[in-house]
């Protein structure tokens, strides 16, 4: 029964928090309705509810929400909910913007609280409710209603409750008539609207009805002629329909479906149409006839099928609608976490179970929709769904979600700001006329283009000017330098607030004549990267080249060296190039080897000149090493690695790093600004998922490349401490413990325990095992007698060692004495009886402490060590023989001692094996066609009791043996059914408990039956009459069976000579109807009723008829449709 309603203010409905997204709620198996017998139900029905849904009065227009709280203090696993409208109707299905679902988790009371929150409540949401709350092995439910109002100042337009609740999209409100006229206080009667819609759809035309649904607003064109119906204040009593069409019908997708009417008239001609076209018999519509009834049946349902159906006699129709339920939509495959750069292309893909299912997205719990810029692109493929940004922008980042009626699946969306890294700059450049002059710069993006400029002004490309973009290097060739060439030159990248300039000095060159010798000089320009004179600074990979302007006279000869080693070479990476007055150093990528003191001297005949010029190559650092991760935790690890083994001439910046998902190509970055130290934990993790991590490492020329990737490792946290420890024995040196697994394992599983004591008032904890115990339960060995232990377990698993349990009391290790008992095994109370060769194993089980003496002695004598073996430990002793005899039979004593106290048990065996045959058969008497013999019990009876004789003859002629008796208790039988004239030899088999004797014993003489003197002669006797009139020795019954389950109605009859028996059905012979069989054996008359109907039901009768009369029985049958 529902809880009586609790009136709200109207207007003011129940005040709830934002909608979130809903989260994915198990939805069990619903409840059983409640006329279903309580045996059907497989769950418990408990009391779960904390807090009960209220029932509510609101007005049209307003959000609601309707809240249960379930205490799972007393549950094993998270209980689920379902909310349902009337019986039938899963609501969780119609989740969207109308019907909005949430759960929550208070760890601390351990309730959880369920919320259904209908935005916009209109007057189709009308009606009762239940909520179903569903654990593994327990169940509650209850009921509460909505009732809507509508405002005094809306209108009361009757064509309003045909327009769908919410906004018109895929998930707008449903319909739900039947409540709105059981709850609206204005008729439909008063509704005038301006145009009487009603009128003018029963004036036009069918194939008019959508024209004016649409002209007049109308969404919904079936609900509203089907509402008209409804609104017929007489309702004819059908001439051709015993029973209609229900008026809904509901079905799975993909399951069958049948439509079934009971007509009046069997002969009449039934027609099905659906939306008003006539369907036709295929293998999706298959039509059958039972009786009366007309079945319509719709294979393999699909969506086309949700529709409205008629079934048509003549001018009688009866209609109905079917709808069609999709199943819950899951995700197979999640989304994966995005990380993309400003205008780069960002892309989600889920993957659902079904093709062609609705999906919906969300950003931070805000629906995406196609907007007009086209930012948010959804595309199908099949099973799977995309989300695609184009152009993502900073304020893309955030969570993004992927929702279907059967699940959800979330991925974070890093969009971060383009950087551009300069590798190498462009230089000054001093050139003379008609030289080359080339700028040259090397950024990190290969993809990016930019303009040259000079003086502000763009260059364009011409026969001297060439514009090169190869990779990542951008260069500016200038042929044939002219004086104008010379000036402020500029590279700009496309899309970036960056710009390189560099300078192009023109150098004129000026003779002049200077009679008189001159020392040679060098003239060394200290500008640029210098950290001391003469020191160059240069990054590794970029090209330099010195350009050392000399002097004297007459031109002097120029040398340079490294190391004492002579520098020569004119071409090639590391070369030189000469001219008057100015000798260039030139290296082309410069690496790490080039580092060094290079020495240039210059001689004429007027002297030496000797400079020293120191270049140092810096360059990006070697990557971290030795990365490992040194713990985990639920959803954190820690991660420790070692600084790189160069740092590239620059000291260290900090660092970088990045984690993913095992099998995962998707890196995310945990830091944006640098880390300075080499352990980090990382956070926010999925326990149970597996990662990797790699580190980056920064100078101040770049970032290193990633160093190896950690093994893959599990965020993952120890199992909670192992529960109810307790003490299971106790002996002089030994303890027993056992205890129960933690109540919270993980995602890391369980390993195994570790088992720890120690002496009372001491706080050193000595391991009892090394190797970790699987099972719960530990013996702990070699303690000091009398001493008072402490002990207490912990859980391992691959996330270390959970908290202890400790035992809350000392243990005294001291052995109790406990009086011997043994506990004989029911089977062994009585004899204990097995064959010759067989083993005999004899298990007795005792208790005693300390360990108590066994004994064995088998008829007071000891046991023979030979033959018969024993085997003792603390708890029971096993007596065992490996092929038994039969003196092993007798009775065997087993003594237990503990000190002065002692308990004993006998235990009788016997040996069993097959009897002897036996002794003297002899025939006793011979007459006729019967011949009789005896003989004496064998010898041997095998130790066990001959339980009887099998007796066998053989015809002297063909000595061909037959067994005549079996189990023949008696040492004597007679034997009849003789031939004539043959001569017969008999043989007797003994039998017990293992089988039949080995051998028989066999007569001696033969009987012999003669061929004369037999003359019969029957004594003379008068025939009894039995001619008799019919008579019923047994009724017929009144049965009630169900339609469609065959059935058969029985009596018997007496009467000779034989009557013959006619079935009748309301006093109608019944001819030869194949639905009815009609069967007699032996006076029992039986009638079959195949497959009945209600068409079937009525008073049979059998009538028995022979010459001395008749006589007939009848009952009642009663066929019930099953509801």
């Amino acid at each position: 029964m529902p809880e009586p309603k609790k009136p709200v203010p109207k207007g003011k409905p129940r005040a709830t928090p934002s909608p979130v997204p809903p989260r994915d709620i198990a939805s069990p198996a619903s409840l059983p309705d409640d006329d279903t017998p309580l045996d059907d139900v497989t769950h418990e029905l408990t009391g779960l509810f904390v807090e009960r849904p209220e029932s509510i009065t609101a007005e049209a227009g307003h959000d609601i929400t309707f809240i249960a709280k379930v205490d799972a203090s007393s549950l094993r696993t998270k209980p689920a909910v379902k909310w349902f409208k009337g019986k039938w109707l899963d609501l969780q299905s119609k989740s969207g913007q109308h019907f909005q679902f949430k759960h929550s988790h208070d760890r601390a009371t351990n309730i959880y609280t369920f919320e259904m929150k209908i935005v916009k409540v209109g007057i189709p949401d009308t009606g009762s409710y239940r909520c179903e709350v569903v654990s593994k092995e327990k169940m509650d439910s209850c009921h509460f209603d909505l009732s809507v109002e509508v405002a005094s100042s809306e209108s009361d337009n009757i064509l309003q409750a045909f327009k769908r609740t919410g906004e018109a999209k895929e998930d707008a409100g449903e319909l739900d008539f039947s409540a709105l006229l059981k709850k609206r206080e204005v008729k439909v009667e008063q509704a005038e609207p301006d145009i009487d819609v009603w009128d003018l759809l029963k004036k036009a035309k069918p194939s008019e009805y959508e024209k004016i649904a649409f002209q007049y607003g109308i969404t919904d064109l079936r609900g509203l002629l089907k509402r008209l119906k409804k609104m017929k204040v007489e309702v004819k009593k059908s001439d051709a329909f015993a029973k209609k069409l229900d008026t809904a019908y509901q079905v799975d997708k993909g399951n069958k479906i049948k439509l079934v009417v009971e007509i009046e008239n069997p002969d009449d001609e039934v027609k099905w149409y659906k939306n008003g076209q006539e369907i036709k018999p295929s293998a999706k519509y298959i039509f059958e006839r039972v009786g009366k009834k007309r079945i319509l049946t719709i294979n393999k349902c699909t969506l086309a099928d949700d529709a409205a159906y008629e079934c048509a006699i003549g001018e009688e129709k009866c209609n109905t609608e079917v709808f069609v339920r999709e199943p819950p939509v899951l995700i197979e495959r999640p989304l994966d976490d995005q990380q993309v750069f400003v205008e780069d292309r960002a892309e989600f893909e889920v993957h659902v179970s079904e093709e062609g299912a609705q999906v919906m997205w969300k950003k931070d719990g805000v629906e995406l929709t196609r907007e007009e810029t086209f930012k948010y692109r959804f595309k199908k493929d099949g099973k799977k769904h995309f989300l695609i940004i184009n152009e993502a922008t900073k304020e893309d980042s955030g969570k993004y979600q992927v929702f279907t009626n059967g699940g959800q699946s979330e991925a974070f969306l890093i969009v971060e700001d383009k950087v551009l890294e300069v590798l190498q700059s462009i230089a000054d450049l001093t050139v003379k006329a008609t030289e080359q002059a080339a700028f040259k710069c090397e950024v990190s993006d290969e993809k990016v283009t930019g303009k040259w400029f000079k003086n502000g002004v763009e260059i364009h490309a011409s026969k001297r000017i060439t514009m090169v973009h190869k990779g990542r290097f951008h260069k500016l060739v200038i042929d044939d330098v002219h004086p104008e060439d010379e000036g402020d030159y500029t590279f700009i990248p496309d899309g970036y607030a960056l710009s390189l300039s560099a300078k192009l000095n023109f150098l004129e060159i000026k003779i002049e004549y200077v009679p008189r010798q001159e020392p040679p000089k060098i003239h060394l320009d200290t500008l640029g990267s210098v950290v001391s004179q003469n020191t160059i600074i240069l990054v590794a990979g970029n090209k330099i080249r010195l350009d050392v302007p000399i002097t004297g006279e007459p031109a002097p000869t120029v040398a340079w060296s490294k190391a004492d080693k002579a520098v020569t070479a004119t071409e090639g990476r590391v070369r030189l190039d000469n001219r008057k007055d100015v000798s260039s150093f030139v290296i082309e990528t410069a690496e790490r080897e080039d580092e060094g003191k290079y020495t240039i001297v210059v001689t004429n005949p007027a002297g030496e000149d000797r400079a020293v010029i120191i270049i140092k190559v810096v360059d990006i650092p070697d990557p971290p090493e030795n990365v490992r991760i040194t713990g985990v935790g639920e959803d954190t690890a820690t991660v420790v690695w070692d600084t790189p083994k160069y740092d590239g001439g620059q000291p260290l910046k900090g660092y970088l790093l990045e984690r993913k998902k095992k099998g995962s190509s998707r890196w995310m970055k945990l830091n944006f600004e640098l880390y300075q130290d080499t352990t980090y934990q990382a956070i926010n993790m999925i326990e149970g998922c597996f990662y990797e991590m790699r580190i980056f490492a920064v100078n101040a020329i770049g970032v290193s490349p990633p160093s190896q990737c950690s093994k893959p490792f599990m965020p993952i946290a120890p199992t909670s401490e192992p529960t109810h420890l307790s003490v299971e024995d106790v002996t002089d040196t030994t303890v027993t413990l056992k205890w129960r697994p933690p109540e919270k394992v993980g995602a890391g599983g369980l390993d195994g325990y570790l088992i720890e004591y120690r002496k009372e008032g001491t706080d050193e904890w000595i391991v009892a095992n090394k190797d970790l115990v699987e099972k719960n339960s530990y013996t702990v060995k070699n303690l000091p007698t009398g001493e008072k232990i402490e002990f207490r377990v912990r859980a391992v698993n691959i996330a270390g060692k959970s908290p202890p349990v400790v035992l809350q009391q000392a243990v005294t290790i001291r052995e109790i004495v406990e009086q011997p008992r043994i506990r004989l095994p029911r089977h062994l109370r009585q004899t204990f009886i097995k064959k010759v060769g067989e083993q005999v194993n004899v298990v007795i089980p005792f208790q005693g402490k300390p360990r108590p003496h066994v004994s064995w002695q088998k008829d007071g004598k000891p046991l023979d060590a030979k033959e018969i073996n024993v085997r003792s430990t603390d708890f029971d002793s096993i007596l065992f023989i490996r092929s038994a005899e039969r003196h092993h039979s007798g009775t065997y004593t087993v003594s237990v001692q503990v000190e002065n106290m002692a308990d004993t048990a006998n235990v009788k065996i016997r040996i069993v094996e097959k009897p002897g045959p036996p002794q003297i058969v002899k025939i006793t008497d011979v007459w006729g066609f019967n011949a009789s013999i005896e003989w004496t019990p064998p010898k041997d009876d095998g130790n066990s009791e001959i339980t009887g004789y099998t007796i066998q003859k053989a015809d002297k002629k063909t000595m061909e043996w037959f067994t005549i008796y079996e189990h023949n208790r008696h040492t004597h039988c007679t034997i009849s059914d003789l031939i004539m004239g043959n001569e017969y030899y008999f043989r007797v088999f003994s039998e017990n408990v293992c089988g039949l004797s080995e051998n028989p014993c066999t007569t001696k003489n033969t009987a012999v039956i003669k061929k004369t003197g037999i003359a019969y002669s029957p004594p003379g006797y008068k025939e009894h009459d039995f001619a008799h009139a019919p008579k019923f020795i047994t009724p017929l019954i009144n049965r009630s069976v169900i339609a469609g389950y065959s059935t058969a109605i029985s009596c018997a009859v007496r009467g000779h000579p034989k009557p013959k028996v006619l079935w009748m059905k309301n006093r109608v012979v019944i001819s030869e109807d194949p639905k009815y069989l009609m069967k007699n054996n032996q006076g029992v008359l039986t009638l079959n009723i195949r497959k009945p109907s209600p068409f079937d039901g009525g008073t049979y009768t059998c009538k028995a008829v022979n010459d001395l009369g008749e006589a007939e029985v009848e009952c009642k049958v009663e066929v019930r449709v099953p509801q």
